[in-house]
């Protein structure tokens, strides 16, 4: 059992790395798209949203249907990955902005078929324990995010198709994965009739909410900090060396977001089991809201003092992110937790839409210097509501030992 579930976590894991490369395949070729589309500035914002809200009906529509509960979630993850990819290889046979938005809509739906699914998939093979599984599992979510940076750094010389190309063979690669090589978790789970009660027992349950509140501040800060520090970066080294290669202003976003990110991962699954969900979360949003602050400071100033907080924050701003999916795991019913699972990451991402538009809007105001401090808000409201459900749990502890009448 022991050696089957870390044999599952790997090959879920690369499936995860493979397939999450399509978050952000026509992000990093966005100028590219811009020119090849001509989109106005409108609808550049709604390139930069189309994914998240994507993801955001896809999660809403999975977790009403309970989808990830009534159906096999390892065929569901290989479905989506595979519908992934043909809706990503379509784009180079898009030439007006309106076909191209839709399909970076739909990618995002069939992501809600990947990541929260995995997620469902790893807690049946790691009942107890998990938080090292989750983090190694967000760590390769973090790396795919950010592989189109990798291919960018290495073929910039080719046209944007090719971007689009490998990460679409990724994502196929990752369906014919979870289909023939992963097996299904050796737990019998209850298949539930379809119910619109399902939503209601996970907003009904109070150690999952405070959990999603904290994952929801989470959030606000993530996916706005990976949207936008790439771009941050660029202004910062063209503002203090005009002559900087763009070869490593890209692998400095890769080691960022991905390398940095990863190892936050991993890191944070190991101390989270040794120290708790909770404990592990707060230390977490304090290291990145403080980087939150603080990396305005660096901008237009010496790269390598920039690339030490960057990769600071790299790792700090995603190191909680599986503990958040791990307490809710632990604490939902087992009859709904797919459900929970993917109702957390529903709104979660729903809020990514606001913060990630927030910020070039606050840019052109205060500049570079300032903006990323907005994003500070999310892990303050986080550490809130996790201090709240790390209270939560020690008063269970001490009701279950009979400090309660």
């Amino acid at each position: 059992m022991i050696h089957g579930s870390w044999r599952a976590l790997a090959w879920i894991g690369i499936a995860e790395l493979c397939a999450l490369s399509l978050w952000f395949s026509a992000s990093v070729i966005a100028p590219e798209l811009i020119q090849a589309w001509k989109l106005n500035s409108s609808a550049e914002a709604w390139l930069s949203a189309s994914v998240p809200i994507g993801f955001v009906l896809g999660a809403f529509i999975s977790s009403y249907f309970g989808i990830a509960d009534r159906f096999n979630p390892r065929k569901v993850l290989a479905v989506s990955a595979f519908l992934g990819a043909l809706l990503n290889i379509s784009l180079i046979l898009v030439d007006h902005a309106f076909f191209g938005i839709l399909l970076r809509i739909l990618t995002g739906v069939s992501l809600a078929g990947v990541y929260p699914v995995a997620v469902k998939i790893l807690s049946q093979w790691f009942p107890k324990k998990r938080g090292l599984a989750m983090g190694i599992l967000i760590a390769s979510l973090t790396l795919g995010s950010s592989l189109p940076h990798f291919i960018v750094m290495f073929f910039s010389s080719l046209n944007w198709q090719f971007v689009i190309i490998c990460s679409s063979i990724l994502a196929l690669l990752a369906a014919i994965i979870v289909n023939w090589v992963v097996e299904d978790a050796p737990v019998k789970t209850k298949k539930l009739p379809f119910s619109f009660q399902l939503i209601k027992k996970v907003v009904a349950n109070k150690p999952v909410m405070l959990a999603n509140y904290g994952y929801f501040g989470h959030m606000w800060e993530l996916y706005a900090m990976w949207t936008w520090f790439p771009i941050f970066l660029t202004a910062s080294f063209t503002s203090y060396s005009p002559g900087i290669s763009p070869w490593f202003i890209a692998l400095s976003s890769f080691v960022t977001i991905g390398i940095a990110g990863g190892m936050g991962c991993v890191i944070g699954g190991v101390v989270s089991d040794k120290i708790g969900r909770a404990n592990l979360t707060i230390i977490s949003m304090l290291i990145s809201g403080i980087c939150c602050i603080l990396i305005g400071f660096t901008f237009g100033e010496s790269i390598w003092f920039t690339l030490i907080l960057s990769i600071i924050w790299g790792m700090s701003v995603i190191a909680d992110s599986a503990q958040f999916s791990a307490a809710v795991s632990e604490v939902a019913e087992v009859e709904y937790v797919g459900t929970a699972l993917t109702f957390q990451m529903c709104i979660g991402f729903l809020i990514t839409i606001f913060s990630i538009n927030l910020v070039p809007i606050i840019q052109r105001v205060i500049g570079w210097e300032w903006v990323f401090a907005c994003l500070a808000i999310g892990p303050i409201l986080g550490i809130v509501s996790m201090i709240r459900y790390k209270q939560h749990e020690l008063n269970q502890v001490k009701a279950a030992a009979g400090y309660y009448k």
